[in-house]
């Protein structure tokens, strides 16, 4: 069992503090149903919790922010400053080797803590232009929902910081474990870290929506689909296809078409002995080589290495 901490801080975001608490507990064994994870709030007495700067609540932390120290992973909600003793605990688990995650303006504390200088960090659009101005030894990223630097990841606000969740859950334990812990929680399984941070329409009524077109590239993945070939199920021109596609999912056609290949490859290489060529085949990448190609430069791991850490688990 791993463990993760979750940091309440004064100003924390109660949405963003349940909500990564509730990504990880929700996480099993999909063969014993135990536990994958222990989590751990930490923080001091009387913290106040907000809800878009409104304190709400009140809350005790049943753990001090010292038992930070010993978690696997360490997660910081949005807070645009925390007390010295809370910066210092980041600082000290980071040199401890906990892998850090920053949630919204829980970038502010990382960098605070001196953790960001040299790196690619991302936080809410809203507020990138200020972690910029009082950090500029980072490279703020200012659209994409989240960052994975390995030892320190970065998210947006809020659904993103979700979304960093489940792709933690995602590494330590594979996709099958982190599709079921969207279904429980009624997300969507995954969105890639370099996508917008929104959308210009990200709900469309009517005939407009594109959801009938995802449905059936998802079905069609081990066909040979080109973007004239979507256009014509959609009805549309390519041109338009493609606009209405970024305005919708925040990304293009094809880029959205591989990503969706490189899912079901995980969910292959996890649940069934199918060799490499025959994945490829059956994903639409149609030559291992190519399979591979796709898949380490998304995933940094090879399909083989990807089988040897996460094969079996279903």
């Amino acid at each position: 069992m791993l463990t993760v901490a979750v940091l309440a801080l004064d100003g924390s975001v109660g949405l963003e503090l349940a909500g990564a608490c509730q990504v990880f507990t929700t996480a099993v064994d999909p063969r014993t149903g135990t536990d994958l994870y222990d989590v751990l709030v930490c923080g001091a007495g009387g913290t106040t919790v907000v809800a878009h700067r409104q304190p709400i609540f009140r809350a005790d932390p049943p753990y001090p922010l010292s038992a930070a120290l010993r978690a696997d992973t360490l997660i910081v909600p949005a807070a645009f400053e925390a007390a010295p003793e809370a910066v210092e605990v980041v600082r000290a688990a980071h040199q401890r080797g906990v892998r850090i995650a920053s949630i919204c303006t829980g970038a502010f504390v990382l960098a605070a803590a001196g953790l960001l200088d040299g790196r690619r960090a991302t936080t809410h659009w809203a507020h990138a232009a200020e972690l910029a101005r009082q950090y500029p030894a980072i490279d703020v990223v200012t659209d994409a929902l989240y960052l994975d630097d390995g030892d320190l990841l970065t998210s947006a606000g809020i659904t993103a910081g979700l979304d960093l969740c489940l792709h933690l859950v995602r590494r330590d334990h594979g996709s099958a474990v982190a599709a079921q812990v969207a279904r429980q929680l009624v997300m969507a399984p995954h969105r890639a870290g370099g996508q917008a941070q929104f959308v210009t329409a990200p709900v469309v009524e009517g005939n407009h929506s594109l959801e009938h077109v995802l449905h059936w590239i998802r079905d069609q993945l081990a066909e040979p689909l080109t973007l004239e070939a979507i256009a014509t199920y959609a009805s549309m021109s390519v041109r338009t296809l493609s606009r209405q596609f970024r305005a919708q999912t925040g990304t293009t056609p094809l880029q959205w078409l591989i990503r969706q290949r490189l899912t079901r490859a995980q969910e292959l290489l996890e649940t069934t002995n199918l060799t490499v060529d025959q994945i490829a085949t059956a994903t639409g990448f149609g030559t291992a080589v190519l399979l591979r190609q796709h898949f380490t430069k998304t995933f940094e791991i090879t399909p083989t290495g990807y089988r040897r850490t996460f094969g079996g688990q279903a």
